[in-house]
């Protein structure tokens, strides 16, 4: 059914509930397939021990290169780019379905419904030793928030035709902040107008385990801070908040295809100021 990249660094306790949750809650069978940052913790093995291809670097390449890497060797239609600290909640991947099979082509791009660290506040812990499965599984359903615009960037779905036109991920953004609005750009540029957040493709997060672990490190870099911001602005001539409200009008209420921006004032003068910076 779909290809579930996961990129990983030395994280094996979370990319093991990860992929216990897609296992446990999928309706239908998937591909996944891991890319390995380091993997000094034992991520290597455990893969190689449940027979799960992966792709890997011997250094921490960030999400973009390892996206890449790994979504080379999918072999589904389908490209689902999941964070390791995810819980994939029931029926995730038939919700996903029936939406991609409804829109009949795949000019499209969507994403889930973040759980906890996201839109749905429902407290179930913020890490493995407090995280209460039985809780979340009990109350998911009662849990909602509503389809929207834009994309909350992962989980997202992209056809592997559509990801491969694009070039998936730009590199540049090492190891990570900007390149989600930047490929959604690069989507926008190809004429795709569905940006679709889907209130029942929900997962919890547990909330970037690996970038607080590594927080002011002094090697180890696991966010951009502004510079990928910077990148984005130089490379497309507006800033990723421009992008979000302007273009693919984050977070409303989702009411179909996307259109043309309305270019009114306020919009002349938020441009006005993001070619002045």
């Amino acid at each position: 059914m779909f290809s579930i990249i996961i990129p990983t660094f030395n994280n094996l306790d979370y990319l093991k509930q990860c992929i216990k949750s897609i296992k446990k809650n999928s309706a239908y069978d998937h591909e996944i397939i891991p890319h390995v940052n380091e993997g000094t913790d034992g991520t290597t093995e455990y893969l190689k021990s449940i027979n799960i291809e992966y792709s890997y670097t011997n250094y921490n390449s960030g999400i973009c290169t390892g996206m890449n890497m790994a979504a080379k060797k999918a072999k589904t239609n389908y490209i689902l780019y999941a964070h390791d600290d995810f819980y994939f909640c029931p029926k995730w991947d038939q919700v996903l379905k029936s939406e991609v099979d409804k829109i009949g082509h795949n000019r499209f791009y969507l994403s889930g419904t973040m759980v906890n660290n996201g839109q749905i506040k429902l407290d179930c812990g913020n890490d493995l030793e407090t995280f209460d499965e039985e809780k979340l599984l009990r109350e998911i359903e009662n849990a909602n928030y509503h389809d929207f615009q834009g994309s909350t960037w992962a989980p997202h779905l992209i056809h592997k035709e559509i990801w491969d036109k694009v070039g998936g991920f730009s590199e540049e953004f090492f190891p990570g902040t900007g390149s989600d609005p930047d490929l959604n750009m690069k989507l926008w540029m190809e004429n795709i107008r569905i940006f679709k957040g889907i209130n029942d493709f929900k997962v919890y997060h547990f909330g970037s385990i690996v970038t607080r672990r590594y927080k002011n490190h002094p090697t180890i870099k696991t966010e951009s801070g502004s510079r990928g911001a910077k990148i984005f602005l130089l490379k497309w001539g507006i800033t990723i908040n421009f992008f979000k409200k302007y273009i693919i009008n984050s977070d409303t209420r989702y009411l179909g295809e996307l259109k043309a921006p309305k270019k009114n004032v306020d919009f002349f003068i938020k441009l006005m100021l993001c070619k002045m910076n």
